[in-house]
């Protein structure tokens, strides 16, 4: 019976070790948090709406001019661009606080004008037309000097790049671009991103 009782006990030990073991092994996989995301900076041609709080005399839809600077009654010119708006709207409660006693400011983004500035592709050179094209899921170089006219008489077309920036750097892309109006070789006929240069030289003579 002691024996029994002996057992008894140390299986109960080393149950009571276990658990924390065991609890750990219940427990789901603790997943890393995700570093938050960068709010929207304002950019030249954006459109902001400055609402003041029981001042609507003071609240104002204005776009943001090439200066970076927006205009708010009573006090004037203000920094917004490159800002993110809830600075913009610090801002703009501290000067009107001279003014207007305990201001609330919100300053929101209605338009993102800006934001279509950056998502073009460009195609310049000896092409027909240079243009600035909005950004297409799909679209290629070849749509891009297609949508320029094609190449003049003047293009040494095999030798077009494509301009990339990537962080602080331009990254170049060959492009055979006589093999692909000519002769149908798709394989430099490369995918563009928003944002991409494609740059047809002359032929040097």
């Amino acid at each position: 019976m002691k024996a029994w009782m002996s057992r008894l006990g140390m299986a109960v030990v080393l149950l009571v070790a276990a658990l924390p073991a065991m609890a750990q092994d219940a427990l789901p996989e603790v997943q890393a948090v995700p570093p938050p995301v960068e709010t929207y900076r304002i950019g030249v041609d954006d459109v902001v709406q400055v609402s003041v709080w029981r001042n609507p005399d003071l609240s104002v839809s204005v776009p943001v001019r090439p200066d970076g600077k927006i205009s708010v009654p009573l006090i004037g010119d203000v920094d917004a661009g490159g800002r993110h708006p809830q600075d913009v709207a610090e801002d703009i409660k501290g000067k009107l606080s001279t003014y207007v006693r305990d201001p609330q400011v919100a300053v929101i983004l209605t338009e993102l004008r800006s934001h279509e500035y950056l998502a073009r592709v460009r195609v310049t050179g000896a092409v027909r037309q240079p243009v600035s094209l909005p950004y297409r899921q799909g679209m290629s170089v070849l749509d891009a000097v297609l949508a320029a006219g094609g190449t003049n008489e003047f293009a040494s077309a095999d030798n077009t790049r494509l301009y990339r920036k990537e962080g602080d750097s331009v990254k170049t892309f060959p492009i055979k671009l006589d093999r692909i109006l000519k002769k149908g070789d798709l394989s430099t006929n490369l995918p563009v991103q928003a944002g991409d240069v494609v740059t047809v030289p002359e032929r040097a003579f």
